[in-house]
């Protein structure tokens, strides 16, 4: 049949049902266009938001408190487990599924997570602290405190929080097949979280004491009791490019310790102007020993 061969201005087969056609297509797409229904216009949106820049909370006294906004950042370390490696300082990260990224303009829940190379506050790496009971905000964090690591991914009316559950056959990390991190709108036992000092000969006798901002920590999963890892050497193809899988893992040395992969910094806000983060300056001296001393003091706080 010849009715491929010619077009609706040729006047041959069924030029009139082509030309309605082609006025319908260009009246849809401009009736989404004007919604901002299109595929570009929904994607633009999600990606607006999850790079939308924010503003992280200034410690004043050295500590983390229930309610301050901070990036999850798990600091540069020399990978000698494997020759390829993500370097750098890594941040945590909400990662949406790249097909649905380019399909919907909201974050879809579950969402993944990676770290990635970005020391910039974003909506999508800008996590709120929050006590797992629900209690007033401003509170110091303490060690072996349950509490809640919950992000808007730059969104008004969204909250997810960070959660883990005991991997299944059906449900696991996409590369190390590990416990899977991912982040929920649904607040349990699931989302609750501890911070654990970094010294195991003294973790004991830091339980209590105030979580200082800007040093490194632990973080634990309550149900599980695993701790929050970076896997430098599996790396993820993500909407925003390469970068490195998350999961819920202790990886401990021959002496019982736990590795750089499992270390992570609640980074604060800077005061100063020439920067939005804490990471280029020294450690405060909340990080030093005598810091015990005024955790315990009453007066101190």
């Amino acid at each position: 049949m010849a009715q491929n061969l010619y077009g609706p201005r040729v006047r041959m087969g069924n030029w009139n049902e082509d030309i309605y056609l082609e006025e319908e297509l260009m009246k849809d797409f401009l009736e989404k266009r004007a919604k901002g229904q299109l595929l570009i216009q929904r994607n633009r949106r999600l990606k607006e938001n999850l790079l939308r820049p924010m503003q992280l909370s200034v410690s004043e006294d050295g500590y983390v408190h229930c309610g301050d906004k901070v990036m999850l950042v798990n600091p540069a370390h020399a990978e000698v487990e494997a020759r390829l490696f993500l370097g750098g300082d890594l941040s945590l990260c909400a990662t949406p599924d790249e097909i649905k990224a380019r399909l919907s303009d909201e974050l879809e829940v579950p969402c993944g997570l990676s770290a990635a190379q970005t020391r910039i506050p974003v909506g999508r790496n800008t996590f709120t602290i929050l006590r797992a009971d629900g209690n007033a905000t401003g509170q110091v964090l303490r060690y072996g405190q349950d509490f809640c690591l919950a992000t808007t991914g730059g969104f008004e009316d969204k909250m997810l929080y960070l959660s883990s559950d005991h991997r299944t056959l059906q449900k696991s990390s996409k590369r190390s097949l590990l416990q899977e991190a991912y982040l929920t709108d649904e607040v349990s036992y699931l989302s609750c979280w501890q911070a654990a000092f970094l010294d195991p000969q003294l973790r004991l006798e830091y339980e209590g004491a105030p979580v200082p901002a800007n040093a490194k920590i632990l973080i634990y999963h309550c149900r599980t009791n695993r701790g929050l890892a970076v896997h430098r050497h599996l790396f993820l193809s993500t909407y925003f490019g390469k970068e490195a899988e998350v999961a819920v893992h202790t990886h401990l040395d021959s002496h019982r310790v736990e590795k750089p992969s499992n270390h992570w910094m609640l980074v604060t806000g800077n005061p100063r102007k020439d920067s939005s983060a804490m990471l280029d300056l020294p450690k405060p001296p909340a990080e030093a020993p005598p810091a015990l001393e005024q955790a315990t003091d009453p007066g101190a706080q």
